[in-house]
């Protein structure tokens, strides 16, 4: 799919006024924050996706929302290309910049502007980590829900664009869930904002709108997201099984009988020994995959549901079980989840980190057609699941060094994800499409579906200057003529570069 993605036709003419660009910002922000030169610009050719890269044409760091205004409004003008991008840390290419654009950063919206428990939630600035807010209230008692693998660097910012979620969405929901309100610029400099700290607004939920919409409606200048208190008891348990379609079926058990758990992760056994000699967390090594299931809530509620929890396990096979006896074990499980994708750097130079969502009933069934694909492109994969909300998580290694390995990777992904559709899921969970999921959207929406939600990017982006090149197929010509055009084929366009 990638190998063979077309990208909106470079204004050469653009590149060429470049000086007068530059000179036409330091009018509108301090020229400390404006990089232009050639080696400034190479740390934000790409983001965490890293397999592409495209230096932008320039980079600039608003330090306010008028500043970020003001830039959107010249662009708007001008008709100059701006990628926003928060802290880089996006899995889809969704931050990718083009040659003749602006690549717009909030790194310095780093301000927690508002705590307010009486309303118990955070208002702060997009560039605010994701690990921050909970930091700045657990002292009351307090956290933030979502809590993606990356929340020590990714933003708040971000979050909201891709819709985010984390090892606790199952139960707590991912961050539309838990989004009160957000300041935003439009295209053409108009800011407004959307929600607050009520949990009910009038109107349209343009607030729903704008989450997810990756970076393509506007930028994103304030967040405001609720906080909860922290539950009295929280324990988790260690599940080992002999088989992975045991596991698979344990997680539809344990949900068919009304358990909701604070959270439920999948890893196989490639994972598990990757990620226990990276943490040393004491995961069953012997297994062939295992559950991490979390419960919260009351000392006796949750006591309760560990029994549940551990009859449907051993209904279900289970050759072992281990439940956090403290604080300090129970995040030492977590550890292990949460440093699944850098454990990965020990079983090949290099991986490439899938992201779709599929019905549970069926996680069985798609990890033996994982298992299928895997010999089929001879390439090793371990799997990471949120398993209790279908959202998967493929790590396919591979040696970028190999000719052609980046391109069977994306063949063995791409295969993966329209599996996923094929059996009534979806592309993605949290990473978003960005350019890596785009010329796939096609086969989870017809001609008349995208069209629908090309018409709401551009009644809010008139010009399609916000972000181009991003979740919709194109083919060259159709974005020669200002338009976007469905494509099933493969394109005979040149590629994104690649490393």
């Amino acid at each position: 799919f990638m190998s063979n993605l077309a990208m909106p036709k470079i204004d050469r003419k653009l590149i060429a006024k470049k000086a007068d660009i530059v000179s036409d910002l330091k009018k509108i922000i301090k020229t400390q924050n404006i990089l232009y030169h050639e080696d400034e610009l190479r740390p934000y050719e790409t983001d965490a996706l890293s397999a592409y890269k495209q230096k932008p044409l320039l980079v600039v760091f608003p330090e306010n929302t008028k500043e970020v205004s003001k830039i959107l409004s010249y662009c708007n003008k001008n008709r100059i290309k701006v990628v926003p991008r928060g802290a880089g840390t996006g899995l889809s290419g969704g931050a990718l910049p083009m040659a003749d654009s602006i690549l717009l950063c909030l790194g310095k919206f780093k301000k927690i502007i508002d705590i307010d428990y009486k309303n118990r939630c955070v208002v702060a600035q997009p560039g605010v980590t994701n690990l921050s807010i909970t930091e700045a209230v657990q002292d009351k008692g307090f956290y933030y829900a979502p809590d993606p693998s990356s929340q020590i660097a990714c933003s708040i910012g971000g979050n909201v664009a891709e819709n985010s979620g984390g090892v606790h969405s199952l139960k707590y929901g991912t961050t539309t869930n838990n989004l009160l309100g957000v300041e935003v610029v439009f295209m053409d400099g108009t800011i407004s904002r959307l929600g607050g700290k009520t949990y009910d607004s009038e109107g349209y939920d343009l607030l729903g709108l704008v989450t997810g919409s990756e970076g393509l409606l506007c930028v994103i200048t304030e967040v405001t997201v609720k906080i909860l208190k922290k539950p009295e008891t929280v324990k988790a348990a260690l599940i080992g099984f002999s088989t992975i379609e045991d596991g698979g079926n344990c997680v539809s058990d344990i949900i068919a009988s009304g358990i909701i758990p604070s959270g439920m992760e999948m890893m196989d056994k490639a994972l598990i020994h990757a990620t226990d000699d990276f943490v040393k967390a004491g995961y069953p090594r012997d297994a062939e995959a295992m559950l991490i299931v979390e419960l919260d809530g009351t000392e006796i509620e949750v006591n309760e549901l560990i029994e549940k929890v551990d009859k449907i396990a051993k209904k279900n096979k289970s050759s072992s079980i281990k439940i956090s006896k403290n604080e300090k074990q129970r995040l030492k499980f977590w550890a292990g989840r949460k440093a699944a994708f850098p454990a990965c750097g020990d079983m090949a130079p290099d991986y490439y980190c899938m992201d779709g969502t599929i019905p549970r009933g069926k996680l069985a069934q798609v990890l033996k057609e994982i298992g299928r694909l895997s010999k089929k492109y001879n390439l090793p994969v371990a799997n990471a699941f949120h398993a209790g909300d279908g959202n998967l998580h493929p790590l396919i290694m591979y040696d970028a060094n190999e000719k052609d390995a980046l391109k069977k990777t994306e063949k063995f992904g791409a295969d993966i994800l329209k599996y996923c559709v094929k059996i009534g899921g979806v592309l993605t969970g949290e990473h978003g499409v960005g350019v890596e999921k785009r010329e796939l959207m096609c086969e989870m929406f017809n001609n008349n579906d995208i069209q629908q939600q090309i018409k709401i990017k551009r009644a809010l982006d008139v010009s399609s200057l916000l972000n181009p090149g991003k979740v919709y197929p194109i083919l060259r010509k159709c974005a020669e003529e200002g338009r976007v055009h469905v494509h099933r084929g493969k394109t005979k366009f040149p590629d994104i570069p690649r490393f």
